[in-house]
């Protein structure tokens, strides 16, 4: 996510510098022809040009609108794991009672500390990359990734997940394919148990298994984003209208601005640049959104929601050596 006011256009040339490229390529080589060669034919008329301009900008309005929609609803879903965790923690401190204080303490620390696991084995599972994610695959993606660190793949889950468990829940853990899952299975089964032994009143398990219930939800869909893509169909569409406008464009525009007199028709070259690369910009937003947990820039920062939210529960544990809340690097926050 991005933290500043908006991105500097600097910022944003350097992530579209290989696109501009390409444009002046695209846009240079009909003016040459047209102007030094002297092939006066490749000059074409404005008008189907205009309307392959207006299905593209239609299309891609389109596009843009529904992967801000998955971006959107992911941030979403994170708000409401904040929410039902801070619950969590309320009814954990509140709701559990044993004899002993120590005991008592423990106990609670044992079930936030959990919860906090779960977190943590959400965002790596989150982040594991799929074929149809682009941060990887695209050359100005893999640039950009250099400027900010993605925490999920600078670390590793079994090292991180030491703090929140004992070492014989960690390891029955790892052993699973889907640890969130599985973190609150066990979450369910050590509130039954106190239930059995009478540190927890039944209303007040049936309430927190309610709230085992909404993190299972909000697993699943993120889970629905993560595992079910922008539809390939319209994202294909979208990028096969904008490549054929920007090829298309120089050729339009060549007999227009020759009617301007000698040498004008040069100007084919920087209007074609700016033109393709507002539509090419718009494609590259689009494609950077629709994959709210794949790493980008643009990406809900799970891990400082997650970091926000062991500030929050280890609080109310009272302890005192809380870590520190999650920083950006140059104005990217993961």
């Amino acid at each position: 996510m991005h933290t500043g006011s908006h991105y500097r256009l600097k910022e944003f040339l350097h992530w579209t510098q290989h696109s501009i490229f390409l444009l002046f390529v695209i846009a240079f080589v009909p003016t040459f022809l047209y102007e030094v060669v002297g092939w006066k034919w490749l000059g074409i008329p404005w008008v189907p040009i205009a309307l392959i301009g207006t299905a593209a900008a239609f299309i891609a309005g389109f596009r843009n609108n529904a992967t801000y929609d998955r971006m959107w609803e992911a941030r979403k879903i994170w708000g409401s794991i904040i929410n039902s965790s801070r619950t969590w923690g309320i009814m954990v401190r509140d709701y559990i009672r044993a004899d002993e204080p120590e005991t008592e303490k423990e106990i609670h620390r044992a079930l936030i500390y959990r919860h906090i696991a779960w977190l943590t084995a959400l965002r790596f599972q989150l982040r594991t990359p799929k074929n149809w994610e682009n941060i990887h695959t695209k050359k100005y993606n893999r640039k950009y990734l250099k400027r900010y660190t993605v925490p999920e793949w600078e670390t590793d889950l079994a090292e991180e997940l030491k703090p929140f468990l004992s070492e014989k829940e960690r390891q029955h853990i790892l052993s699973k394919k889907n640890r969130a899952t599985q973190l609150i299975a066990l979450q369910s089964g050590h509130l039954k148990a106190l239930n059995g032994n009478g540190k927890l009143d039944t209303l007040c398990l049936v309430e927190m298994e309610n709230v085992l219930n909404d993190f299972y939800v909000f697993q699943g869909q993120g889970e629905r984003i993560k595992n079910f893509p922008y539809p390939r169909q319209f994202a294909s569409i979208n990028l096969f209208f904008i490549r054929l406008l920007v090829w298309m464009l120089p050729f339009g525009m060549l007999n227009e601005f020759d009617k301007l007199g000698a040498y004008w028709v040069w100007l084919t070259v920087p209007f074609s640049i700016v033109v393709g690369w507002v539509f090419t910009s718009l494609e590259q937003v689009g494609e950077s959104t629709e994959n709210p947990f794949e790493g980008s820039a643009n990406d809900i920062p799970m891990a400082a929601l997650s970091r926000t939210i062991e500030i929050d529960l280890r609080d109310m544990l009272d302890e005192t050596d809380l870590p520190p809340a999650a920083q950006p690097v140059n104005n990217i926050l993961m």
